[in-house]
């Protein structure tokens, strides 16, 4: 019996996923008996069409509407809708010179830039849809602790805590990086109140649960910090694996004409993509996919890849991606827990037409 276990995109959120626990439950049984029977093909023989998967639309932005929604407990939301923002305040203590506390005027006033970033939770399955892409508008971290005098001779840690009382770290040298920001507007809009009102973490290539929500606080640790799901025994490093995904045609698609039109994305995490590919053999031969050029390093990309269908039949459909420095992504399939989870994502192309 498959056992679901207390996951970040899982825990005390099931009223804000686009999907219940059920079909979670099913798409994690299929995965892991693709994993043990050989792919989707096999899978495909003994389900058919019961799992078969509508084509998804792909775009480069991720509406606010529809960006996906994780959340350590339902009360951050409604916590954030009671706040007063003239009162709220954001403190930054710990080991600095100068500590700090910082009202919403003082956040809008300082200097602030748009950077486009792909955010993912560490949930995510071969070929799932958590994770979206938007453009943040934000202030610099990095500026910040400056200005608080942080000690760079004892830091190891910053640490961040939510108004839900939600915390977790990323290393003092990553939060002084420039593209580490405290986003408060995203795709144009205020920052909505799921997503982490009035101010939230982003750290390019990290996945979700470092992108703290709901800050209140800032810490500047001396030490090793654990945060909420690291004291679950989750990682915390949190470096996002290499990602890719078959957004269109769909899986067990009737597909009828003489070229498919295939689509799709990838991610690389903390680096960019450098090629995509896929296979209509089960991964024996490869097909380079053609790549539509980013608005950031910091973003998927959207690949695009004509097929012309040699034959009728069902075609186990894979793919996969490397990053700009030649690492290639994880074929094996891997549970969430404790790191990511790896694996290609597969569909079978139904051809019934020529």
């Amino acid at each position: 019996m498959l056992r679901v276990a207390e996951t970040p995109c899982l825990y005390d959120n099931r009223r804000t996923m686009p999907f219940s626990r059920r079909t979670l439950l099913k798409a994690g049984g299929l995965g892991a008996l693709a994993g043990l029977t050989g792919g989707c093909d096999a899978v495909g023989g003994i389900f058919g069409r019961m799992f078969a998967v509508p084509p998804r639309e792909t775009t480069y932005f991720t509406p606010n509407s529809k960006f996906y929604v994780v959340n350590y407990a339902d009360s951050a939301v409604a916590m954030s809708r009671e706040v007063n923002i003239e009162q709220w305040k954001l403190a930054i203590k710990g080991v600095v010179k100068t500590p700090l506390s910082l009202g919403w005027r003082d956040i809008l006033n300082r200097d602030s830039y748009d950077q486009v970033s792909t955010l993912m939770c560490i949930d995510t399955l071969p070929g799932g849809d958590s994770l979206g892409n938007a453009t943040w508008r934000g202030i610099s971290l990095k500026q910040l602790l400056k200005d608080a005098g942080a000690d760079e001779d004892t830091a190891r840690d910053v640490v961040f805590r939510g108004i839900d009382g939600y915390d977790d770290s990323i290393p003092f040298t990553r939060a002084m990086q420039d593209d580490t920001m405290l986003a408060f507007l995203m795709n144009g809009e205020k920052l909505p109140k799921e997503h982490g009102f009035p101010i939230r973490l982003i750290v390019p290539g990290l996945y979700g649960i470092k992108n703290v929500k709901w800050i209140v606080e800032i810490e500047v640790y001396p030490g090793d910090y654990q945060g909420y799901w690291q004291r679950k025994g989750w990682t915390d490093d949190g470096t996002i694996k290499i990602f890719s995904r078959i957004d269109s045609p769909g899986h067990y698609q009737d597909l009828r004409g003489p070229e498919q039109k295939f689509r799709g994305i990838a991610f690389g995490g903390p680096n960019s993509i450098g090629t995509v590919e896929l296979s209509f053999d089960a991964g024996k031969t490869w097909n380079e996919c053609e790549i539509e050029k980013p608005m950031s390093p910091y973003s998927w990309v959207v690949w695009n890849y004509s097929w012309k269908p040699p034959r009728r039949g069902k075609f186990q459909t894979v793919v996969r991606a490397t990053d700009a420095k030649g690492q290639v992504q994880i074929a094996e399939i891997v549970r969430p827990q404790p790191a990511g989870a790896s694996g290609y994502h597969t569909i079978i192309s139904d051809v019934s037409e020529v």
